[in-house]
């Protein structure tokens, strides 16, 4: 069970909240419109607050020092980018997804280490995907598998650095493509490709093995 906050209750939020609640999972949910609320239905187990999602003393108030997630799904890139900032550097969230309108913006919302979710449809169930895998490095599902980008973390290997034929036989898992952590190059591997500790990772992971993978991804 998780601490969710959800921003927006749009369509897209009130779907989510309301999958994350059935799930087991406490919920509040920030709309700066009250009437947003009725959007979640009598069903609905959770909490809510209006405001400013943005804000940091409402995010407080709603639990944001407490909650394991954040999620801003607005209809505005630049409140989801502004509550995503203000929830991660100001509230310490440990995960925050924001909602993506604008492909154009994908770069820099990568640049900024902020984990998303971009498309017209499926936005709830791809967020509740993303929430329930508890990894901020998540970038996409594909039926059984995930896509994690994430810094390779091998502090506790002896020798801080491993073959990609290692690290895919012994997770069953797929090394997509690989950067130094210097920034120096980025190529796609061979199996006797050498990676190093901080060296940044793209990845395909079977679900149910995310767990046991998870030793190789930085906090």
């Amino acid at each position: 069970m998780s601490n969710v906050i959800v921003v927006g209750c749009g369509r897209v939020g009130s779907s989510l909240s309301n999958m994350l609640s059935d799930s087991g999972n406490n919920v509040c949910v920030i709309d700066r419109n009250p009437d947003a609320f009725t959007n979640l239905g009598r069903g609905f187990n959770g909490s809510t607050l209006q405001g400013v999602g943005f804000d940091e003393d409402l995010l407080i108030q709603a639990g944001a020092k407490e909650c394991d997630v954040v999620a801003a799904v607005t209809q505005s890139d630049n409140t989801n980018l502004m509550v995503a900032e203000v929830a991660s550097r100001l509230c310490g969230v440990p995960h925050v997804i924001a909602r993506l309108y604008n492909p154009d913006h994908e770069r820099a919302y990568m640049q900024l280490g902020i984990d998303y979710v971009c498309g017209t449809s499926l936005v709830a169930e791809d967020v509740f995907s993303k929430v329930v895998s508890g990894h901020g490095s998540h970038l996409d599902t594909f039926g059984e598998f995930e896509v994690l980008r994430f810094s390779l973390d091998l502090s506790w290997h002896d020798k801080r650095t491993i073959r990609v034929s290692e690290i895919e036989r012994d997770h069953n898992v797929r090394i997509i493509v690989f950067e130094r952590g210097d920034g120096s190059a980025s190529s796609i591997p061979t199996k006797d490709s050498i990676l190093y500790h901080g060296d940044s990772i793209l990845a395909c992971v079977r679900h149910d093995l995310i767990e046991p993978f998870s030793k190789y991804i930085q906090d």
